[in-house]
């Protein structure tokens, strides 16, 4: 590999907001936040919207939208679209 040209490969802390879990990996991203984590050494930390702790994808908690409840105010508005009124 060539010298100087990779970006500085280190230890990070990703704190996923919604749910509160705290992860350490290794990263090229940065912080200017630090915190200490359970080894007692200190590391930037970043704070991400979402992960795999938190997505309905990944935790199989899915919201279940009320679809039948707007097909029937969607037909309700329109049951006489288009009819002549006569």
């Amino acid at each position: 590999m060539k010298t100087d040209i990779h970006p500085d490969y280190h230890p990070v802390l990703f704190r996923d907001l919604a749910s509160g879990k705290t992860i350490l990996t290794r990263s090229t991203a940065t912080s200017q936040k630090t915190e200490t984590w359970e080894d007692g050494n200190e590391y930037p930390i970043i704070e991400v919207e979402i992960s795999s702790e938190s997505h309905p994808f990944y935790t199989g908690k899915q919201r279940i939208m009320d679809s039948a409840g707007r097909v029937e105010r969607f037909n309700a508005r329109f049951k006489n679209f288009g009819k002549s009124g006569s």
